[in-house]
C-alpha cells in the first residue's frame, strides 16, 4: 500500500459576528479580497452591546459569517473590520485549521 497524500491544506477559519445591518458591507469586503465562499447564519446571544435575540425580523438581530482563507487575507479583513467597531456590535476571530477546499 502506498502512503496517501493528505488532501487538506493549512488555512484560517475566520468567523465574524455582527449586526445584520452589516451583512452587505461585510460581504462586499470579503469579495474585495476575492474570497470564494462564505456561510451566513442568523444568530442570537448577549455581549457588550446587550442581548440580541432576533425576535423581531430585521431589528436587534445578528449574523455570523464564516469563511476559510489564508492568514494574509484574514489579517487584511480583520484590519478593515476595525472601522465598524464602536458604531455596531461586531466581533471577529480566527482559528488555524486544516481544510479540504
Amino acid at each position: 500500500m502506498s502512503p496517501e497524500v493528505t488532501p487538506v491544506q493549512p488555512a484560517v477559519l475566520l468567523t465574524i459576528i455582527g449586526e445584520t445591518v452589516l451583512q452587505g458591507s461585510i460581504v462586499e469586503l470579503l469579495k474585495s479580497y476575492s474570497v470564494k465562499g462564505y456561510t451566513i447564519h442568523q444568530v442570537q446571544g448577549e455581549g457588550g452591546h446587550g442581548k440580541r435575540f432576533g425576535d423581531i425580523a430585521g431589528y436587534n438581530t445578528n449574523i455570523e459569517i464564516k469563511t476559510i482563507v489564508s492568514q494574509e487575507i484574514s489579517h487584511g479583513i480583520l484590519v478593515a473590520l476595525k472601522e465598524h467597531q464602536g458604531k455596531h456590535a461586531l466581533i471577529a476571530f480566527r482559528h488555524d485549521v486544516e481544510a479540504l477546499y
